[in-house]
């Protein structure tokens, strides 16, 4: 090539860097990354230097792994390129002495995030490892200072500590966790400190071993949190919901309802607060955005230019007080991200849209146990509709599977589609309470045909849909099917807490069937379950196993002991839970015994109580039965019209029921969804490649207190009882 062509490449290539530039400043990234990639294709490749190719592949592969436009994900193909242009770039640097440690390290953070995307693991972890070794060189040799280096430690030692995770390497992961906090309290940054401090707690929540470890967790991180000033707490609205979301997770996971109802009140006001806070700050930005267009105009007179800068500095002051930002690139970046740390980590665990919804199903999941279905329903098509837009954004509409999935869009969709189910599971638990049979149909279909359409990235929720469809076939009364479908759920999950609920499920529609061979298998299932009820975390699975022996302690005639269990399981269920539904089982129950007892004045009661808090709840097989003992009462105590009169009422509750039962046994997905089968479903997808691509966020999900969330570990669900009965009378206790 001639002097003269050398000479025109090498313009050609620094005036196409320079529009890249100029387009970065307008937002078009799009048109950057296209100028990027022209400068560094023939001929103006060659005319650039090593350091200034590496730069800009640096420059693109940013661009191309950042997440734009609506679907909040690279554009397919991108993340392939990213990491082609990445590991060029560092081919480029690794011998060049010139090289700034600083680019080497941003060139192996940018590589192994690419590596996160396409679900690389080994490859990810090998990269960071090489970039500690790289960083633990530079600091010794004094090319990096103290400061910088402290903060590359954490950097690098997040995105181990992330790999980690997803490989199921928990003891690994909270290490390297450890090893950020340790640099993040050298560098002086409490923000910092308590951002390794939540994550630790995260990885605890996921794989909960010991509980003293967890609740030490939870105490460091609130104490960081506490100890953060007020001033740093506003700003890092992030980690405020970060924080606050896990220490929620943990309370409802030891059944501590009245403080993860508080938490879930302040996280409620949060979230208004901050959409109200990012419509306001959004329309600062556009204001800002068209005075400093109309600025760059040429030809404005002296006066117009001096109000305009004068409004543009107003703006910006109204900015920095709102977001503590006033550059337009970062604030029209902050309605995108709950940021939880500085550059260069610039970390989020979820989309914005994805932590507001949270909250949403927070407030279903601390209202529903004490039967606030109103403002439950509210919230479940709040989170529906906010889902379905972001699932629409993705391209996820009908008829769309995982097959068709772009890489870039499998982690979104993952979590997307997992809260879907969350919501979905809550709708179907509120409608069978309320005994709204169709309604809780057309919820479980749905579930069951998302699971048919994402079986891998769902794989994890299977067995809540197979626990859901026993719920569903118990409430209806097809008690053999919902046996079926609790040991089948039993069999799919590998939570011990699960497992041991399924035999619970199980033994009630065994018990309902009311023969001798099936109280006999009800028996060997409760039994095992008695025998470990105390070796969960919380108090769930003890109080519906404590209801389920009562039971069975009655149907073998033994009323005293029936009565002192069932007696203990009250209190700990009022004390601790708050589930109205369970109280007003118990309570049931205990008022029957009574009544066989002989203690009329007790059974009244008790009785009383406990059809009010059925009342609450619409719960119209509840009613039935108190009211069939209330009967029975009144008989006893030879009140002729008290008898004549509940007997009415209990009859038209009795045709209520049962105008509902036939009105669900007419449609369509009332025998598709009892059927005795599990779902018949083939991978649409490599199952082993799916998951590597997903790279952590919900294959092994399943539909429980979600600090799943952003991550991939096996957890045990939330613990609802199944419709439970006396003789052939189906009465509902679900956690």
């Amino acid at each position: 090539m001639s002097v003269a062509a050398v000479s025109a490449s090498s313009a050609s290539a620094e005036g196409l860097l320079a529009l890249a530039d100029e387009a970065e400043r307008r937002r078009d990234f799009s048109a950057a990354a296209s100028c990027l990639e022209s400068a560094l294709r023939p001929p103006h490749a060659a005319a650039l230097l090593p350091l200034a190719e590496a730069r800009a592949r640096l420059r693109l592969a940013a661009l191309l792994l950042a997440p734009r436009g609506s679907s909040r994900a690279p554009r397919p193909g991108a993340p392939a390129a990213a990491k082609a242009h990445l590991e060029r770039a560092l081919l480029i640097l690794s011998p060049l002495p010139s090289a700034p440690p600083r680019l080497k390290l941003l060139a192996h953070s940018h590589l192994a995030g690419a590596y996160a995307v396409l679900g690389a693991v080994p490859s990810q972890k090998h990269v960071l490892h090489r970039a500690l070794g790289l960083l633990a060189s530079a600091s010794a040799s004094g090319l990096l200072q103290r400061g910088p280096a402290l903060l590359w430690t954490c950097n690098f030692q997040a995105q181990l500590a992330s790999a980690l995770t997803v490989d199921g390497d928990a003891a690994s992961a909270l290490s390297a966790l450890s090893a950020g906090g340790t640099a993040a309290a050298e560098l002086g940054s409490p923000q910092l400190e308590l951002f390794f401090a939540a994550s630790a707690l995260h990885v605890h929540l996921l794989c909960w071993e010991d509980s003293a470890a967890v609740e030490n967790s939870v105490t460091h991180a609130t104490q960081l949190w506490d100890a953060l000033p007020a001033q740093q707490k506003e700003h890092w609205v992030g980690l405020f919901f970060y924080i606050e979301l896990l220490r929620t997770f943990y309370l409802l996971r030891v059944c501590e309802y009245k403080a993860a109802s508080q938490r879930v009140e302040r996280l409620d006001t949060a979230a208004k607060s901050e959409l109200q806070r990012g419509r306001h700050i959004k329309e600062l930005a556009n204001e800002l955005r068209a005075v400093e267009r109309t600025l760059g105009q040429p030809g404005l007179k002296e006066r117009e230019r001096s109000a305009l800068s004068h409004k543009q500095r107003q703006l910006k002051a109204q900015l920095r007080g709102s977001c503590g930002y006033d550059s337009l690139a970062d604030v029209l970046d902050y309605g995108d991200k709950l940021l939880l740390a500085p550059p260069p980590m610039h970390g989020e665990w979820l989309p914005r849209t994805a932590v507001f919804v949270l909250v949403d199903l927070m407030v279903v999941m601390v209202g529903r146990p004490k039967g606030v279905f109103k403002e439950c329903g509210k919230r479940i098509d709040s989170g529906l509709r906010l889902i379905h837009d972001e699932l629409v954004k993705l391209g996820i509409v009908d008829g769309v599977t995982e097959v068709n999935l772009e890489h870039s869009t499998i982690w979104t969709a993952g979590l997307y589609l997992m809260l879907l189910l969350q919501f979905l599971e809550n709708k179907v638990a509120v409608e069978l309470t309320r005994s709204e049979f169709v309604e809780a149909q057309e919820a479980l279909a749905q579930m069951k045909n998302l699971f048919a359409r994402f079986p891998t990235i769902l794989q994890g929720c299977e067995s809540t849909i197979e626990m859901l469809r026993g719920q569903y076939a118990h409430s209806v009364g097809c008690f053999d099917e919902a046996a079926f479908h609790f040991l089948e759920a039993m069999k799919l999950t590998e939570s011990k807490s699960m497992q041991s609920m399924c035999q619970v499920y199980a033994a009630v529609s065994y018990i309902c069937k009311g023969d001798a061979e099936s109280s006999s298998q009800a028996l060997e299932l409760v039994g095992p379950a008695f025998r470990t009820m105390d070796s969960f975390v919380g108090v769930r699975e003890k109080t519906c196993i404590i209801f389920v022996y009562g039971l069975l302690l009655m149907r073998q005639h033994n009323p005293q002991e029936a009565r002192n269990r069932l007696a203990s399981g009250l209190r700990i269920a009022h004390q601790q839970l708050g589930n109205i539904q369970l109280v007003s089982q118990y309570l049931t129950m205990l008022g029957t015994l009574a009544l066989q007892l002989h203690d009329a004045g007790q059974a009244r009661e008790i009785l009383k109580s406990s059809l009010t808090l059925a009342k609450t709840l619409f719960d119209i097989p509840t009613q039935i039965w108190i009211l069939s003992v209330f009967t029975e009462l009144y008989r006893e105590l030879e009140e002729r019209g008290n008898e004549m009169e509940n007997y009415e009422y209990e009859r038209k509750k009795e045709d209520d029921l049962q105008r509902r039962l036939s009105e669900a046994y007419s449609h369509a997905f009332h025998q598709e969804l009892v059927e005795k089968s599990r779902i018949q479903i083939q991978p649409l997808y490599d199952l082993s490649r799916m998951q590597s691509e997903m790279a952590g966020p919900t294959a092994n999900g399943d539909l429980d207190i979600p600090e799943s969330v952003g991550l991939s570990a096996p957890q045990p669900s939330l613990k609802r009882l199944v419709d439970q009965g006396s003789g052939r009378r189906s009465t509902r206790l679900r956690q």
